[in-house]
């Protein structure tokens, strides 16, 4: 496993452009959508924002939603979205918690695509979800199954194979969520380095921060 951090600015201009990723975002979108009540009265973070591919289909949804990423270049095109659309309530901040960057603020929902693979130690994050969550509020990960490291051609920056549920469903748990668990929420193809294209499946596991804030 290659530990060495992805440097994603140099993606984020053409990240658009792959429709196969578009088509999985907007499978991993309508199924938060349909398993995370949303409504006009919450606020939302969304980790790992990209270039905001869940962000802005979440957005007419909400009161507001701000995409949190540790790539300029990412936030630079999420940016241009935003202003291009003319939205006001739509905001983008900059945290890399390589370099000590916390989450802040407070939240009814977090949400998060993809990008849980790309992140060390994911008890410590889940801690600060926990955190900045409001009581009752709800948190949303998609990401892979198990994957044996096929997904990606370049495992730079990939810290997990893919997840199995039962664990990080524990993981979550003993973070300090509660009613736990995870539906299905996309599959995609992907040709691996050696020439063969496989199918990988992704899920949305979803739980909340208890009523009573603990």
């Amino acid at each position: 496993m290659n530990t060495e951090k992805r440097n994603f600015d140099k993606d984020a201009a053409l990240w658009d452009e792959n429709p196969v990723r578009l088509k999985m975002t907007q499978d991993i979108a309508n199924t938060i959508i349909t398993h995370i009540p949303l409504s006009s009265a919450l606020d939302v973070l969304d980790f790992g924002c990209g270039t905001g591919l869940v962000t802005f289909q979440l957005q007419p949804l909400v009161r507001s939603i701000t995409g949190v990423d540790s790539s300029q270049g990412m936030l630079e095109m999420y940016k241009a979205k935003i202003d291009k659309l003319k939205l006001s309530n739509v905001k983008a901040a900059l945290i890399d918690l390589d370099k000590g960057d916390k989450l802040s603020g407070e939240y009814d929902v977090i949400v998060s695509s993809m990008t849980l693979h790309h992140i060390p130690n994911i008890e410590e994050l889940f801690k600060q979800f926990h955190a900045i969550l409001k009581p009752g509020g709800w948190l949303g990960i998609a990401d892979l199954d198990q994957d044996s490291g096929l997904f990606h051609k370049d495992n730079t920056g990939v810290f997990h194979y893919g997840f199995n549920r039962a664990q990080l469903r524990q993981s979550l748990m003993d973070a300090g969520f509660v009613h736990v668990s995870a539906v299905d929420a996309a599959k995609t193809e992907r040709t691996g380095k050696d020439g063969i294209t496989r199918q990988f499946s992704i899920f949305l596991m979803s739980g909340q921060k208890d009523s009573a804030g603990y």
